[in-house]
């Protein structure tokens, strides 16, 4: 391992000494926001007019979480709603909140607006620079190296009170932030702002992949925000190799990238290669012909040290086919944040992606913790359904293996927000808790009785997955699921996009597979009684899930903020995907 250099030595000492003093810090930052927000109008509603200064923390932590309530997005709307329409009364913060994120929004079918100020920016350097000093302790990189990054950032517009809305990474990517980040990591993404800007997902990545090839023997690492982005890019690369291998030999850009700054800037930068684009070829000949694109990025990127994206949560799905990309690289699981806040860092980047933990940074807000038990009998209802509930903890109070969802008090003007998250405590780093990110709490499938969670669908269409892979020569590129329960009974339906040849008998067995691999008490007792109908497993047609990702692009802004969604009830999403539906099957488990 290697020395790590003075500015990460000091960025790593201050979480160092943050984490040591957790428990304290997390009062001081209540403090903080508290005093900076003092005032504003929904604080005087429920603090009325306390004076923040004169307490000491304990008791003004006392007060803010037995009078401030823990709220839903739904119960802070009609604040930001007023912010949008051009109010600037302090309502939410006393700093002029003038610039909005949108958050995706894909698995309620609605987008909700999240306050973005400067503080949003500089957390966001802020974790980049650390996530990079604890990656250069196993992975150290070369100084003005550069980064294939595939980043995107989307479309803005103003509010009817002249707001600017877009994506949180949106917004970064413009930031000075973003420019003082590469400056400081000393690592240059290989496109220009008018690539990473453009607007259009296919122009741009093209233009990602041709410029990554361009400067192929600089790239140091492979980013995106998500796991997701990177194997679509390459399935992509799979297809248009040629004509890249044609611009690298001519120094030309292809006719397929039709917005005029993009083309300008890209013809800017790279120069006629033939010795470049010959090898590209040969490289990309032996990896089509003979090896199924396996190792793909370490043969055309061979100074590449690992791969970063978040890789937790709902992109699991894509770790297999990321690692045959990577062909033994590593890959490094990215950061732990959400549109209202970051949350963690991932100290240990040398562990696999299934592994990773997140150590709460004690700064960025102050963090509850609403311990959640499963419920073990029907007379245990919750608002949910899918827990039993204890009143919220603050960080001291965490114990390890407990599941908790999150809930954010932000310096944007969120309290005691509900973030949606289940987390399980997995350990501590000093004396901040890390977190293994479990799911999103409402991701949940559910007809009556049965209760199948994220992980739980995830693991049975592993299971049909590899049944697939074992009996056949097609791989599920892409999934999603959706309780139909306008049907009677109400059953399960299981969208797969798959890639290759496979028989009708194969995917009927695969069905049926997933069918008795719930093994919810709730699910399998409702399926023998037939109050919920036989799983439904419906082939999409290649290419579907890319057509949701544009159709969301194109409503929200930017792929970095698309993640496919694992159960939806999005009903533009759900018309797609039955219109593209080509073949469908019902499982025969229970008959």
């Amino acid at each position: 391992m290697e020395t790590v250099e003075a500015g990460h030595v000091d960025v790593i000492g201050w979480f160092e000494h943050v984490s040591e003093n957790a428990c304290k810090v997390q009062s001081e930052t209540l403090r903080r926001i508290l005093e900076l927000n003092s005032g504003v109008e929904y604080l005087r509603k429920w603090l009325g007019t306390v004076d923040v200064e004169k307490m000491d923390d304990y008791t003004l932590e006392t007060l803010f979480t037995s009078l401030v309530p823990i709220v839903s997005h739904a119960d802070l709307d009609p604040y930001i709603q007023r912010i949008a329409d051009g109010e600037t009364s302090p309502l939410l913060t006393q700093e002029p909140i003038t610039v909005l994120s949108l958050s995706s929004g894909t698995t309620e079918g609605r987008q909700k607006y999240v306050p973005f100020t400067r503080h949003s920016a500089q957390t966001t350097l802020q974790i980049f620079r650390l996530s990079a000093a604890y990656r250069s302790r196993y992975y150290p990189i070369r100084e003005g190296g550069r980064i294939l990054e595939f980043i995107y950032a989307g479309k803005e517009f103003k509010t009817l009170g002249g707001l600017t809305v877009g994506t949180a990474t949106t917004h970064y990517y413009a930031s000075e932030e973003f420019k003082t980040k590469q400056e400081t990591t000393k690592s240059f993404t290989c496109s220009p702002k008018e690539v990473i800007t453009g607007g259009d997902f296919g122009q741009c990545t093209y233009c990602h992949l041709l410029l990554g090839l361009h400067y192929s023997s600089q790239v140091e690492f492979v980013a995106s925000a998500f796991s997701y982005t990177i194997v679509q890019a390459f399935s992509f690369f799979e297809e248009i190799w040629r004509e890249i291998c044609a611009d690298i030999k001519e120094g030309n850009l292809s006719s397929r990238i039709t917005l005029p700054k993009m083309r300008k800037a890209v013809l800017t930068l790279i120069r006629p290669n033939p010795s470049l684009a010959s090898h590209i070829e040969e490289v990309c000949t032996e990896l089509e012909s003979n090896l199924g694109w396996l190792g793909l990025i370490p043969k055309l990127w061979p100074n590449a040290k690992f791969i970063s994206s978040i890789m937790t949560g709902s992109m699991l799905p894509y770790l297999n086919k990321l690692r045959h990309y990577a062909g033994g690289l590593p890959l490094v699981s990215a950061d732990y944040g959400s549109t209202e806040s970051w949350i963690g860092v991932n100290v240990d980047p040398n562990l696999p992606p299934e592994d990773v933990s997140f150590a709460v940074i004690p700064t960025f807000s102050y963090f509850e913790f609403i311990p959640l038990y499963r419920r073990q009998n029907q007379s245990d209802i919750c608002s949910d359904g899918d827990f039993v509930e204890e009143k919220p903890v603050p960080l001291s109070q965490v114990k390890l293996g407990q599941e908790y969802e999150l809930v954010l008090t932000t310096f944007t003007g969120l309290y005691r927000y509900r973030l949606g998250d289940v987390v399980e405590v997995t350990g501590f780093h000093k004396g901040t808790p890390k977190l293994s990110f479990i799911y999103r709490r409402k991701l949940i499938l559910t007809i009556n009785i049965d209760k199948n969670t994220e992980k739980d669908l995830q693991r049975v269409v592993d299971k049909a997955s590899q049944l697939l892979s074992r009996t056949t020569r097609a791989e599920v590129v892409d999934f999603t699921s959706h309780a139909d329960v306008i049907a009677s009974p109400g059953h399960y339906v299981i969208y797969w996009e798959i890639r290759g040849e496979a028989e009708d008998k194969a995917l009927e067995e695969c069905c049926k597979e997933m069918d008795t691999a719930f093994v919810d008490y709730g699910y399998v007792v409702s399926r023998r009684m037939n109050s919920i109908g036989p799983l439904e497993l419906r082939v999409v047609e290649r290419g579907t899930f890319g057509k949701v990702a544009e159709r969301c692009v194109g409503k929200c802004g930017g792929l970095n903020q698309f993640k496919t969604p694992r159960c939806t009830t999005n009903s533009v999403m759900l018309n797609i995907l039955d219109d593209s539906t080509i073949k469908r099957f019902r499982s025969s488990a229970y008959d």
